[in-house]
């Protein structure tokens, strides 16, 4: 049985006659589109990788002076908030409350401390003992010089007759008036008269000289009677705390009436008319810090002239903690802890080759970068110096209006070429 099939349906047609110009034609377009399309086509087949245009940002390098800076975020304290302590042991009495406003001077607590009162009273009356042995030796002092003044001028009178009987003598010699022997007696008492005259005035000397001793050495302990009295009295002028500055009473230490130990903390008085501005540098920055350094506090909008004028030394959690306070001018209505932006000035380089910066640094190590011409990014080696909070110093590898990828490139690998779609 012959089983039927689709033959019949089959229909022969002639086959269609094509015109020769217009195969020539379609030719002739295709070589021209190829043409044109060829260097586009060369271009992109010789990148490695393609990106999304949107996915990079791009940027072109230029030359203007750069600032390398750090912006943080500060507290505001107070630039004299002194703590007061006990100046000896004793009672404590507050006048003030905490937060009580006070003014420079203000009596803010009381020391009540009896022993040290009954140590002035005790020195006291040893500096008036002291004071009376200082006039008791000033007497004898004069006493002394007096006695040896006597003794001087009567040695002279005694000298003064043995001249005089020397005299008489020689004449009396000259007339064979007197014997030999009243002659040499009468030189022998000239000579003995003069000796003592000489002793009563060198023994005076040396009198007067231990008087002075004794007296100055006297006056000596009157005067280190005197400092310890006079210590002693501050101390006790000190039980009376007086505020320092004007402020605002901060806490009180201890309660009313409690007993405190000397060098004991009893409350501190914060002086509001002088604010810096507390902040915490990232320890990468700790070298680059010095004292004197420009910064600037952004309050409500102003800028603020300040300086860097104080560095912790140590390093905690990462960071370095530095005070700055406003140069010409502090912002009005300040309060403490409050939070302001501060920027401190590192370095400020003029005439520089830079770009803005971005996450290309990080992901390039500062080495790399895709320098963007058309749509196509070539890989370039470069060298960057100084940064700040926006752009970055190119030292090498680029010019002034080349344009260059600064979004990350870590999406690139090692590709040479990388071509930017749309």
């Amino acid at each position: 049985m012959k089983l039927a099939d689709t033959s019949g349906q089959d229909v022969v047609r002639e086959p269609s006659k094509q015109r020769p110009w217009k195969l020539i034609a379609g030719v002739t377009a295709c070589l021209i589109v190829a043409a044109l399309a060829w260097p586009a086509l060369s271009k992109w087949s010789q990148t490695e990788q393609a990106i999304p245009l949107d996915r990079v940002r791009i940027a072109a390098v230029t030359r203007a002076d750069l600032t390398r800076d750090v912006s943080i975020e500060g507290r505001v304290i107070a630039a004299v908030a002194p703590t007061l302590y006990s100046p000896a042991e004793g009672t404590v009495t507050y006048h003030v409350d905490a937060g009580d406003t006070v003014t420079k001077g203000q009596a803010l607590a009381t020391i009540e401390s009896p022993e040290l009162e009954s140590q002035l009273a005790q020195e006291r009356a040893s500096l008036d003992a002291a004071t009376v042995d200082l006039e008791r030796q000033r007497i004898e002092t004069r006493s002394a010089k007096l006695q040896a003044q006597r003794d001087i001028d009567m040695a002279r009178v005694t000298f003064t007759a043995a001249e005089r009987e020397k005299r008489r003598a020689d004449e009396a010699w000259k007339a064979k008036a007197i014997s030999e022997i009243d002659f040499e007696k009468a030189q022998d008492d000239l000579e003995n008269a003069k000796l003592v005259y000489e002793h009563a005035i060198a023994s005076a000397q040396l009198a007067a000289d231990a008087q002075v001793f004794e007296l100055q050495t006297t006056e000596l302990q009157v005067a280190r009677q005197q400092a310890l009295v006079d210590d002693l009295e501050r101390r006790v002028a000190s039980l009376s705390i007086l505020s320092p500055v004007s402020g605002l009473v901060g806490n009180r230490e201890v309660d009313q009436k409690n007993q405190v130990a000397r060098n004991q903390a009893i409350l501190g008085v914060v002086d509001l008319s002088a604010f810096e501005v507390e902040i915490a540098i990232p320890e990468s920055y700790a070298d680059d810090l010095s004292i004197g350094m420009a910064a600037e506090v952004n309050y409500s909008g102003a800028i603020y002239a300040a300086q860097l004028v104080a560095i912790s030394p140590e390093i905690r959690d990462n960071q370095v903690v530095g005070n700055v306070r406003f140069v010409d001018q502090m912002p009005a209505a300040l309060r403490q802890n409050q939070r302001l932006t501060t920027r401190v000035i590192l370095e400020q380089k003029p005439n520089v080759l830079q770009v803005n910066r971005g996450q290309f640094l990080e992901s390039g190590g500062g080495r790399i970068a895709y320098v963007v011409s058309d749509d196509i990014a070539y890989r370039t080696t470069i060298r960057t110096g100084a940064s700040s909070m926006s752009a970055v110093e190119i030292a090498d590898g680029l010019q002034v209006g080349d344009r260059i990828i600064i979004s990350s490139i870590e999406s690139f690998g090692d590709a040479d070429s990388v071509r930017l779609t749309n």
